[in-house]
C-alpha cells in the first residue's frame, strides 16, 4: 500500500476510533473500582471481536483490583507473535471526576476527558491499526499472531502483569510494543525508548521521649536524625547522572514541650542506568541500623534507624533491542514524512517490566497532554488530560508502516 493511500485508510476509519474512545472514556476505571475496570474489558473485548480477536480475563493477583484482559487472534503455527499493550486504569476515582465535571469534551482537535490520553487513546489507536490491517493488507494481517495485552492496575505497576505476558507471549516474540502517549510537540512523533527505574522506602526512627524542659538530656530526638538522613540521601540526586531521591512525606513527634521518640518519612529513588540504580538502593539501606543522635544523660541512648523497602520496579535503559526497534519507527516516518524523534522518560510502564523480556518500545499511542490532571481553572493556568485528534491518523499510519517493515526485515533474516 502507498503512503497516501495508507494515511488516507487511517483518516475514513477515524470517526470509529473515536466512538470508541468516547465508550470507553464513560467508563470509570480508577483501578480501585474494580467492578468498572472488568466493565471496560468487557466493553473492549466486544469491540475487538469483530477483528477475530478472542477474550481472556486473567485475574489480578490483588483482590481489589479488576481483571487483565489478553485480546488474540487464533494462534498461527509458524507465524511471528507482535504484542500490543495497554491498560484498563486510570488514576481518577469516580467522585474526583464528577466533582471536577471531567467528562468527555470535545473542542476542536483536542478532546478532553479521564483516560484519553493515558491510555484509552492509545487502546483506540491499537484497535485503528488493526482495523486498517485487516481490511487494507489482510495477508499482512493474518500472518501474524497478534496478541493485545491490557494490563488492569498498570497505574500502581502491579507485579503479577510481568507473568501474565509471559504466559501468553513466546520467548520469540518480535516486539513488545506499548501505546503510551506520544511525547512529542506541534508536528514532531515521539517515541520511548528507555525509562527510569523506581523503588520506594520506608524510613523509621526510634529515639528516647522525654520532657522539653527539665529532663531534654534524656531525650534521643527522633526528629533531629530524621532530619540528617532526609539531607544526606537528598543529597544523592545527581542529575547528570539522571538520579533522583525524592522525600514525599515526612512526620514525627506529637507536642513542642517533648523530645520527639518517633519520626517517619516516605521517598522515591529513580534512575536510568542500573548500576546507578542499585547503588543509590544499597545507600539509602545502608542508613539502617544504629543512628548518630543519643541522649546525653548516662545511658547514652541512640536512635535506631529501620529501612523498609517498598515498591520496586526496574529501569528500562537504553537497548540494542530497543534501538533496533526505534530505527525501523524513525525510517518509517521519513516514507510518510512525519518529523519523529525518541525520548527517555522518568515515568514508568509496562516497558519497565517486559524490556528484559522482548525487544520493547514505547510511546506508540496519540499525542497529548496533562496526563493524570482532572481539575480546570477558569485563567487557563490548570486544564484537564486531553488527546490531539489531530494525531491519530498519522500515528496509526506510522505504526502500520513500521510494523510491514518489521515483518519484512523478519522474514528475510
Amino acid at each position: 500500500m502507498d503512503v497516501e493511500r495508507l494515511v488516507a485508510c487511517c483518516r475514513e476509519r477515524l470517526p470509529a476510533t473515536l466512538a470508541l474512545l468516547r465508550e470507553m472514556v464513560a467508563v470509570n476505571s480508577f483501578t480501585q473500582n474494580a467492578a468498572g475496570v472488568n466493565l471496560l474489558s468487557r466493553l473492549t473485548a466486544e469491540r475487538f471481536a469483530p477483528l477475530g480477536l478472542e477474550a481472556s480475563f486473567p485475574p489480578s493477583t490483588h483482590p481489589d483490583y479488576g481483571d487483565h484482559l489478553v485480546l488474540r487472534t487464533p494462534r498461527r503455527e509458524g507465524a511471528p507473535t507482535i504484542a500490543l499493550v495497554s491498560h484498563l486504569d486510570t488514576v481518577f476515582p469516580a467522585e474526583e471526576e464528577q466533582r471536577n465535571n471531567f467528562q468527555w469534551r470535545d473542542e476542536g482537535a483536542r478532546i478532553y476527558g479521564p483516560g484519553t490520553n493515558d491510555i484509552k487513546g492509545g487502546t483506540a489507536l491499537i484497535h485503528l491499526m488493526l482495523s486498517v490491517l485487516a481490511a487494507e493488507l489482510p495477508s499482512v494481517f493474518s500472518s501474524v499472531n497478534w496478541v493485545v495485552l491490557l494490563n488492569a492496575c498498570e497505574e500502581v505497576i502491579s507485579a503479577d502483569f510481568r507473568e501474565v505476558c509471559v504466559q501468553h507471549l513466546p520467548a520469540d516474540t518480535l516486539a513488545c510494543l506499548v501505546f503510551e502517549a506520544d511525547g512529542g510537540e506541534g508536528d514532531i512523533f515521539s517515541m520511548v525508548r528507555a525509562r527510569k527505574g523506581r523503588t520506594t522506602f520506608v524510613i523509621e526512627v526510634e529515639g528516647r521521649g522525654a520532657h522539653a524542659g527539665s529532663s531534654h538530656q534524656r531525650g534521643a530526638n527522633a526528629i533531629v536524625e530524621l532530619a540528617g538522613i532526609v539531607q544526606r540521601l537528598s543529597a544523592l540526586t545527581n542529575y547528570a547522572e539522571q538520579l533522583t531521591v525524592n522525600f514525599g512525606s515526612i512526620s514525627g513527634g506529637t507536642v513542642a514541650n517533648r523530645v520527639p521518640h518517633h519520626a517517619r518519612a516516605e521517598l522515591e529513588m529513580r534512575a536510568f542506568d542500573p548500576d546507578v540504580f542499585a547503588r543509590a538502593k544499597a545507600t539509602i539501606q545502608g542508613c539502617a541500623g544504629p543512628g548518630t543522635v543519643q541522649s546525653e544523660d548516662g545511658s547514652r541512648h541512640r536512635c535506631q534507624v529501620t529501612v523498609t523497602g517498598g515498591d520496586q520496579t526496574p529501569p528500562w535503559p537504553r537497548n540494542r533491542a530497543t534501538d533496533d526497534l526505534l530505527q525501523i519507527w524513525l525510517d518509517a516516518g521519513k516514507e510518510l514524512g512525519l518529523r519523529c524523534r525518541s525520548e527517555e522518560r522518568g515515568g514508568l510502564s509496562d516497558g519497565n517490566v517486559l524490556c528484559d523480556l522482548f525487544p520493547t518500545l514505547d510511546g506508540l499511542g496519540p499525542r497529548g497532554d496533562n496526563s493524570h490532571c482532572s481539575e480546570r481553572s477558569a485563567d487557563g493556568s490548570k486544564e484537564q488530560e486531553w488527546v490531539d485528534v489531530t494525531s491519530f491518523a498519522p500515528k496509526a499510519a506510522l505504526n502500520v508502516r513500521a510494523i510491514v517493515s518489521l515483518l519484512q526485515r523478519a522474514a528475510s533474516d
